[in-house]
């Protein structure tokens, strides 16, 4: 119990339980992207095609029985194969062979490796699954700014408990779900519990790290816990998928929610109603503020190109590269791995360069990484653009995610539920238009085309990032700078008063220097 009280105040247990809850939303967000696609086909297009016919053609029964040293039509390339070693195709010993049409072979040699059939089914797959994987951000894109006011009166405790209550049961259903309805109303249920934990993480954060480069450091590690659901993700569920089944991947992240909740329990007491000790800024306010605006489009767009890949790029794959199943999750394993280098590393590092600056150079490096996508001929093809999409995107989230926390501190009133319900609705805009349409678009005009738009939009977006490099805190909103006066020193003053008081010989150096 002596423990647990001391765990409760303490801001780095508090960061453990956000990073271990965005971790499993983000590991089950990525954990049905390679699994998805192929269970569709599997259980639609070749069940409905076995069911109407069979896959080869049986023999005539009344048809002779072809000479032991015969040649044979082959089905898939219709040439004819010489057996036993003769040189000729057509003309079997002492000429008594008969037609390769007139006796098809019992076992016709299967190829070792086959793009999936179907053309017509995989064009209208882009699309159902483009629309499954969007319904998660669709549904958390209308629950989020519910889910700020509610943080706002009631504290981040019980959002965050409620959050891991739906992520289980969405979980579960995942793990026995075998048709579509089933998998695109557990996606919808993802997305509620998601909205809880992520908008209730993020600002709960927030308010334990008041100092703004303390927070960018904390923001930094929460995410790496969000890059490494993703990391993990993708090639745990293809890999379990093609090994265990499709059951397995889902009942082991159900296990880890069930700890995860153990552990708010322990640290966060959710039956604790804690609610903000200012009054939040109205969220309408806060969507005219256009340097929020700037920071929310920069977490759109980045994120809407990964968004676009997950639903195409297996598809893709499958089509031009007759790729096996466990290779769909490991082409996004370079880029969840530098994303998890990225966060952290510009988590500490964007606040000496300019946060503005490396989400500049970030958005210009995630439009020509999408650019180069499309060159890959194989998988190896794919490993430096993804690696370099996914580092890009980790500059601009450990960038602009303290951003917005400094916007509120600095514009408005320091409750920070509504403002991270907005950076969570513009990063379910980009996960809920970039799927959406993207299937779509790839049946239109193909997916190198959808490749070019979506990076041609970064890399024009990303000047305006330079619109952040020192936003005014004194131009706009008069009516809340008399709140804001009073909120600065509790954000600021700190820093300045540890230097009175403890006077090392450090501090002295330092001021005989100055």
């Amino acid at each position: 119990q002596r423990w647990l009280a001391t765990g409760r105040a303490s801001p780095r247990l508090v960061l453990g339980v956000v990073f271990v809850a965005l971790l499993l939303d983000n590991a089950l967000l990525t954990v049905v992207v390679p699994i998805i696609p192929t269970f569709l086909y599997t259980t639609e297009y070749e069940g409905a095609d076995s069911s109407e016919s069979p896959a080869l053609p049986e023999p005539a029964p009344a048809a002779p029985r072809a000479p032991p040293f015969s040649s044979v039509l082959s089905y898939f390339d219709n040439t004819t194969v010489p057996f036993r070693g003769f040189p000729s195709a057509t003309g079997p010993p002492n000429g008594t062979g008969s037609s390769p049409q007139a006796h098809p072979p019992q076992t016709p040699p299967a190829p070792s490796r086959s793009c999936l059939q179907g053309g017509e089914f995989l064009a209208q797959e882009n699309t159902r699954v483009g629309l499954l994987f969007a319904s998660k951000a669709l549904v958390q894109l209308l629950v989020n700014p519910w889910v700020g006011l509610l943080t706002n009166r009631i504290g981040y405790h019980i959002p965050m408990f409620l959050g891991f209550t739906i992520m289980f049961l969405s979980t579960v259903m995942f793990a026995f779900s075998g048709t579509y309805t089933l998998l695109f109303i557990a996606r919808a249920l993802q997305g509620i519990g998601s909205s809880f934990s992520s908008v209730a993480g993020l600002g709960l954060l927030a308010s334990v790290y008041p100092e703004d480069s303390e927070r960018g450091s904390a923001m930094g590690i929460a995410l790496g816990g969000l890059a490494l659901g993703v990391l993990i993700g993708a090639p745990f569920g293809s890999i379990m998928y093609e090994f265990v089944g499709k059951a397995s991947p889902f009942l082991v992240l159900a296990f880890l929610t069930l700890l995860d909740g153990a552990l708010q329990l322990c640290i966060l007491q959710p039956s604790r109603i804690a609610p903000e000790s200012t009054r939040a800024t109205p969220v309408s306010t806060l969507l005219r503020d256009p340097y929020i605006l700037v920071a929310a489009g920069a977490l759109c767009f980045s994120n809407m190109g990964v968004a676009m890949l997950e639903p195409t790029l297996p598809i893709w794959m499958l089509q031009t590269m007759c790729s096996p199943q466990w290779q769909l999750g490991l082409a996004f394993l370079p880029a969840s791995i530098s994303y998890l280098v990225g966060t952290n590393l510009f988590g500490i590092l964007a606040n000496r360069m300019g946060r503005w600056l490396c989400s500049m150079i970030g958005m210009a490096v995630v439009g020509i990484s999408l650019l180069c996508v499309p060159l890959a001929t194989n998988i190896s093809g794919l490993i430096g653009p993804n690696a370099g999409l996914g580092f890009a995107i980790g500059m601009v989230d450990s960038s602009m995610m303290p951003i917005m926390g400094y916007l509120v501190d600095l514009r408005h009133t320091s409750a920070y539920g509504t403002v991270y319900a907005i950076a969570d609705v513009a990063f379910c805009m980009g996960f809920a238009i970039g799927p959406s349409t993207g299937g779509a678009i790839v049946r239109a005009l193909g997916f190198p085309w959808l490749m070019v738009m979506v990076g041609v939009l970064n890399v024009a977006y990303a000047p305006l990032c330079w619109l952040l490099r020192s936003p005014p805190a004194t131009e706009e909103k008069m009516a809340i700078l008399s709140q804001e006066c009073s909120m600065q020193p509790k954000s600021y003053t700190p820093k300045e008063a540890q230097r009175e008081f403890p006077l090392t010989e450090s501090d002295g150096e330092a001021e005989n220097v100055e």
